[in-house]
C-alpha cells in the first residue's frame, strides 16, 4: 500500500507532496482508496461532504469503531502526515482478519478531505462540514489562490456541493474514533515509538492585509512611500517576540504580494498568520499583540492594516475515558500534547475520539524531510490493532 501511494502527487522539483483538495493527485488518492476498501469486500460510502468510508459490518447499525486519517497534504509536505494513519488502519484491519477476529461493532476506516487546508485556507474542511463547525455558507464563500470556489472546485471533480452540510446521523452512528498519526515533535523517546495524545492546543488562522501604495522603484524617494512590505516586515518580527516571551506560536508561512513586481513598490500585502498556545487566553493575547504592533507599524509607514480571522479551534479535550482505555491497552504508553490540529480534534465535539501518534525521530513535519522508520510504523500497525480489538470485538 505505501509503495502504491508514495508517486501520488510528489514532486520531481522538491521531493515533496502537492495533493490538494479536488485536483488530479487528490483524485487519484481517492481512488486508491476506494480500491482498498473494495478489494477487502468493505462497503464503500462516499458522504455528502466528500469524505470516503470503507466499512465492515452494517454502517446503519450504531456505536461504531472508526479509524484513518487523511491523504491531502500541505504543499510540498511530508509523506506520513495523514497517509500513515489510512495505510495503518487498513493494516490492521488485515491483522486483525488474518487471526480470525470477530467484530462485534461495525468498524469503518475513513479519509476525511481537505484536512490541510492547502488549496481554500482553512484546515480540517471535511470534518469541519461534517460535525457542522464550517456551515455551508461559509464553504461556499471559500476561494482557493486562482478564485475558484469551492463548490465550484467539487463539482468539477465529480461531486455534488449541493450536499454539503452538517452529518449529524452519520456521526450519530459512530461509538469512538482513533485516529494514528505520525508525531510531528520529539517527544516520543527511544524505547517508546507509539504514544497516546492528551489534549490540542487551539489554534487558528488570521489574514494581515497590508494596504499601501503602488509605486516605481527607482524614482520614487524613502519619504514619499507607503510600503506595505515594511509594515508586513516588522509584524512578522513581532509576532516572533511575542509568540516567544509568551511561550506560544506565531508562524507567518503564506504571504501573497500585488502587483508583485521587482522594480514595484508593493500597493497590498496579505500575510496569513498561523499561532497556537497551550491554553486561549495565551492564544488571544499573542493575537492581539501581534495585531497591535501591526497596525502601530502600519501607522509608521502610512500603511492601513485590516485582520481577518479565517479559522479557529478552541482546545480540545481528547475524551478521557477513550483516551485512558488506549493507554491502558497499550500497556502505559506516554500520554503526549500537541500544537497540530487534526480530524480527530474537529470530531471530539460530536464524538469520543483518541489519538496515536508513531515516533519521528528528526521531528521534522510538513515538510519532505518527515520520516518514520519502517519499525516503528509496523509497531503502530500493532498498537493500533490491538486498540481496535479492545474497541470492536470484546
Amino acid at each position: 500500500m505505501w509503495a502504491e501511494l508514495l508517486p501520488v502527487g510528489r514532486s520531481a522539483a522538491s521531493g515533496g507532496y502537492r495533493r490538494h483538495a479536488w485536483d488530479g493527485a487528490d483524485a487519484e488518492c481517492r481512488a486508491w482508496f476506494r480500491e482498498q476498501a473494495e478489494s477487502r469486500g468493505l462497503a464503500y460510502e462516499l458522504d455528502r461532504n466528500g469524505n470516503q468510508w470503507a466499512w465492515l459490518g452494517d454502517p446503519e447499525a450504531g456505536d461504531a469503531v472508526v479509524t484513518g486519517s487523511h491523504l491531502d497534504s500541505v504543499p510540498d509536505g511530508g509523506a506520513y502526515d495523514g497517509p500513515l494513519g489510512v495505510v495503518s488502519s487498513f493494516a490492521a484491519l488485515d491483522e486483525l482478519r488474518s487471526r480470525g477476529a470477530e467484530f462485534r461493532r461495525p468498524l469503518a476506516v475513513v479519509n476525511f478531505g481537505d484536512e490541510e487546508g492547502a488549496r481554500f485556507g482553512v484546515a480540517c474542511i471535511g470534518s469541519r462540514l461534517s460535525a457542522g463547525v464550517l456551515s455551508r455558507e461559509q464553504a461556499f464563500e471559500l476561494r482557493d489562490a486562482r478564485g475558484t470556489r469551492l463548490p465550484d472546485a467539487m463539482e468539477k471533480a465529480g461531486y455534488d456541493p449541493a450536499a454539503i452540510g452538517a452529518d449529524t446521523d452519520r456521526l450519530g452512528r459512530v461509538g469512538a474514533f482513533v485516529e494514528l498519526h505520525v508525531e510531528q515533535g520529539r517527544y516520543l523517546t527511544e524505547d517508546q515509538p507509539v504514544g497516546v495524545a492528551g489534549a490540542i492546543w487551539p489554534h487558528g488562522r488570521w489574514r494581515f492585509d497590508f494596504h499601501g501604495e503602488a509605486n516605481h522603484a527607482g524614482t520614487t524617494r524613502i519619504e514619499d512611500r507607503r510600503d506595505p512590505m515594511l509594515s508586513y516586515a516588522s509584524t512578522v518580527l513581532a509576532a516572533r517576540e511575542r509568540a516567544r516571551s509568551a511561550g506560544a506560536l506565531a508562524t507567518f508561512g503564506k504571504v501573497a504580494v500585488e502587483p508583485n513586481g521587482t522594480n514595484a513598490i508593493a500597493s497590498l500585502v496579505r500575510g496569513w498568520l498561523d499561532s497556537r498556545a497551550a491554553d486561549e487566553a495565551t492564544l488571544q493575547r499573542v493575537v492581539e499583540e501581534i495585531t497591535a504592533a501591526a497596525v502601530e507599524h502600519g501607522g509608521r509607514d502610512g500603511v492601513r492594516v485590516e485582520l481577518t480571522r479565517e479559522s479557529f479551534t478552541p482546545v480540545v479535550e481528547f475524551d478521557q475515558a477513550l483516551r485512558d482505555r488506549l493507554a491502558r491497552t497499550l500497556g502505559g504508553v506516554p500520554v503526549l500534547p500537541t500544537g497540530a490540529g487534526h480530524d480527530a480534534g474537529i470530531l471530539a465535539s460530536a464524538v469520543p475520539t483518541a489519538m496515536l501518534f508513531v515516533r519521528n525521530p528528526t521531528g521534522v513535519s510538513h515538510s519532505p524531510a518527515e520520516h518514520a522508520e519502517e519499525a516503528d510504523c509496523l509497531a503502530g500497525v500493532a498498537a493500533l490493532a490491538h486498540v481496535l480489538e479492545d474497541l470492536a470485538c470484546r
